[in-house]
């Protein structure tokens, strides 16, 4: 099939709606948040109308650093623990009949309905020390009392990878179902092992789209909120923590805004990444 071009003013008319909801709802709240972060701030939790850049360059503190540094460590790590345990998973799942399939993705769906306050306190009572997962391995003699395994970094990546697990599954599931099975089974014929097989061949088949996936799943983490306060400690939080705390807590509007510009940021040339792999793969 061809693509034609638009060739009226009519043929464009589909597309008014989302760009008045894209300007309204995006692009002049950035603007407006890009205009207070130059602000300056006052006493007392008041800002007037100025062009400083005091606000960025409270960025190349150390305390700034290491909020960051710990925002994108996490984001990365949850990335990447998220594509280890949902490839092969994946492939699993792509590789079972129709009826299976239906009721594994309408399960992962259910998932992702919670909300993140769910998934923090679930968690928060999973790893307590009077009803978490302690008690069960006191059971079993692997621990010799139980003990909160909470506040802790181990608690926040387990939680955030939870929470987009089911994200990363749906992202690579349309990959596999396109991929020709009979690769795999020329590799099998040839004496690969399944598991050179998989390696060798499913996984450089499928690089954009690893690619693509561990970067869209970073943005989805690194925007995490709730799971940092009600799973870890104070240095466990993100820098959308940060920006709340400064935004609500220290009455900084300038500096949280330009925090959030700095975000928002990230995120866009993440996802221009992202656009950039996924063309790259398709012209391939």
């Amino acid at each position: 099939m061809r693509r034609e071009r638009a060739r009226t003013l009519s043929d464009h008319l589909p597309l008014a709606f989302p760009a008045a909801m894209l300007v309204v709802f995006f692009v002049v709240p950035f603007g407006i948040m890009i205009a207070v972060s130059f602000f300056r701030r006052q006493q007392g939790g008041f800002y007037t109308v100025d062009f400083v850049l005091a606000n960025y360059e409270r960025f190349l503190t150390p305390f700034f650093g290491s909020v960051l540094g710990f925002s994108l460590f996490l984001a990365a790590a949850v990335a990447v623990c998220c594509v280890a345990l949902s490839f092969p998973f994946t492939s699993f799942l792509a590789g079972r009949s129709r009826r299976v399939q239906v009721y594994w993705l309408v399960g992962l769906l259910a998932i992702l309905s919670l909300s993140e306050v769910i998934i923090g306190f679930a968690w928060s009572t999973l790893f307590s020390r009077t009803a978490g997962v302690s008690n069960l391995l006191v059971a079993l003699g692997l621990m010799a009392e139980p003990k909160a395994l909470l506040p802790g970094f181990g608690a926040v990546l387990t939680g955030m990878v939870y929470q987009a697990l089911p994200y990363t599954i749906l992202l690579l599931y349309p990959s596999f179902m396109r991929l020709d099975p009979t690769l795999l089974e020329a590799a099998r014929t040839l004496g690969a092992s399944p598991l050179r097989g998989f390696v060798t061949v499913v996984v450089p088949a499928l690089r954009n789209t690893i690619v693509a996936t561990l970067i869209m799943v970073f943005v989805f983490a690194l925007g995490s909120y709730l799971l940092p306060q009600i799973l870890g400690r104070p240095q466990h939080w993100t820098l959308s923590v940060l920006i709340t705390d400064q935004a609500i807590y220290q009455s900084n509007m300038p500096f949280a805004a330009a925090m959030a510009v700095f975000l928002v940021l990230i995120s866009l040339a993440l996802v221009g990444l992202t656009l950039l792999v996924g063309g790259r793969r398709e012209t391939a």
